[in-house]
Order: C-alpha cells, then structure tokens, then sequence
C-alpha cells in the first residue's frame, strides 16, 4: 500500500528549514515537500493527496471536502486547534498528533525568560556593547533591578509534561511550586505566586483566562510567563497591566496573531519580553517531532494508527 500513496507535506519549512532529513518519509510513499503553503495554493498542492501533513494550516470541513482521497492528516504539533476535528472524524479521516515531543525545550525556554526578566543579561550585554561600562564611575553597572529567585513562589497554571518539568528547574533554583491543572480555581495562585507559568491548553474555557480582573488579584511584583498559547491572555488588559505597573513584568513566546500585527499593545508594553513563538524550535525537539511524524504515517500505513486525536 506504501508504494501508491501520495504524501504531501504542506508547510513543513518550521520543522526543517534544512538542517533535517526527509528520507525516512519519503521512503513511504510519493512524496511532495512543501516550506509553506497559502489558502490560495491549498488545493492545488493537497489535491490528491492520501496522506496529509500541516503544522498550521487550518484545516475546515470545506477543505475537506475537495479532498475525497485523504485517508490520513498528521499534525506536526501538539495541538491541533486549526483542524475541525469533528469533520475529520467525520468522514473516516484518521487524525494524528505528535505529543511530548517538545517537553524538554519548552520548559528551558519557559525558566530563560523568567531569568531574562530578573535579570537582564541581553540589556546589561548591550549597555556593555554601547560603551556605558566603559565610560561607568563604578565597577558595578546594574541598569534594572535584579531579582533573586529562591524562596520565591512559582504558580504554574496546567500541571503536564510541561508544567512538571518547569517545576524542576525552577525547584533546582530554590523556588516553591504551587501547582494547579486547567479548571482549578485560579485565584488563590494569582494571589499567593511571585510567577505565574502558563502551561495550559487553549480551549473554550481557558480562552482569556488572564484577564484585568484576574490581574488585579497578582502581587504588583509578580512576573507572568506564557509559553503555552497567546490567546489565554486578554492581551490589552496585560500590556494595561504593565504599563501602569499593576504587575511587574512579563515573558511571552506566543502572541494571538503570529506573527502578529504591527499594533500588538503587548510588543511595546513596558517590562515585558517578546519572542517570536520559539520555544519548541530546537533542533533537537524538531528532530524528535519529525521522528514521531513519520512514524505516525508508517504505522498508519501498517494499519495500526498510534497517536491519534
């Protein structure tokens, strides 16, 4: 059956800009690569595909119904929020996604933004590169206050994969872990935490779940990292929040437009760092994700989906 399938792969260049193989998954079938595709190209490229791999192309039942040859859609992700799953389901379409794969990664970037934000390595680096400890009267320069993390609190709002590993760095830097899963009161952990971590999914219910009023309830002190889903945040309350000085800081990997618009309130919000939806990109998490792709289609293709939504 491997040798007649089609497999098309429509955007697959944040995966593997280059520096990873494809054999393996050509081996399975005639293979078509596409780096990115746009709503325009859609069709043409996925028209008669079997197999289907997207990272962030949506996926609509309309979409599907032009395609009456699809047997299988793999996500190269985690979360497949930008399928219709239910049409999908459907019409017989076997779904699959790729979990864990960027545990590992995603925590570590979670704990280098919080130590971003006390204490700036990236901004005292560029004072120094600017000439300012040249021309400086002390040996000492520190331009931000700094903050030490043990014995702080670190509440971490979805207690996963990810949720427990940022648990561990952060208990390795001395903090103490106050952890809550998705549909738990949030409050209490807004009020007793001097972090707050999101590692929770987006759904419905957690959709602007940081809001102004929930702000409100966080120490003026607290430092809020997201490098779960953007759209968890109210982002104008936030950015709000930060410019008032309600909160002190934060660190966000993810916006709720990538990339987003040029009038994001977030992107120039005071004390608050923004990077462009990086966290899960290392080259070994992506090495992981497209091992576990591939072995998704060859198990598909062996008649024993693993990994499925």
């Amino acid at each position: 059956m491997k040798f007649c399938m089609k497999i098309v792969v429509l955007d697959g260049y944040s995966i593997n800009p280059g520096d990873l193989s494809w054999d393996a998954l050509e081996a399975l079938g005639s293979l078509e690569i596409y780096g990115r595709t746009s709503e325009g190209e859609f069709f043409e490229r996925a028209a008669g595909a079997n197999v289907l791999l997207i990272a962030k192309v949506p996926i609509t039942a309309q979409a599907l119904d032009q395609l009456p040859e699809l047997r299988y859609l793999g996500v190269l992700a985690t979360g497949y929020n930008m399928v219709d799953v239910e049409a999908v389901r459907a019409r017989g379409i076997v779904l699959t996604n790729v979990p864990s794969y960027g545990t590992m990664s995603v925590a570590q970037f979670a704990i280098a933004l919080l130590l971003e934000l006390c204490n700036r390595v990236g901004f005292h680096n560029e004072a120094v590169l600017k000439g300012e400890w040249y021309r400086s009267a002390d040996w000492t320069m520190p331009k931000t206050p700094l903050m030490e993390l043990a014995g702080k609190t670190m509440g971490i709002v979805g207690y996963g994969r990810i949720g427990r590993q940022t648990a561990l760095i952060a208990e390795a830097l001395g903090m103490r872990i106050l952890p809550i899963d998705t549909g738990d009161p949030l409050e209490p952990l807004l009020a007793a935490s001097d972090v707050v971590s999101l590692h929770c999914p987006l759904t419905p219910e957690s959709q602007g779940m940081i809001h102004r009023g929930r702000i409100e309830q966080m120490k003026p002190s607290a430092l809020l990292i997201n490098t779960a889903r953007g759209p968890l945040i109210v982002e104008q309350d936030l950015a709000d929040a930060l410019n008032s000085g309600r909160i002190a800081g934060a660190g966000l990997d993810v916006l709720s437009i990538e990339p987003p618009v040029q009038k994001n309130p977030l992107v120039t919000a005071k004390n608050c760092i923004v990077t462009p939806h990086i966290a899960w990109a290392t080259k070994e998490a992506r090495e992981r994700l497209l091992n576990v792709a591939i072995d998704n289609v060859r198990a598909f293709l062996a008649g024993c989906p693993q990994n499925t939504v």
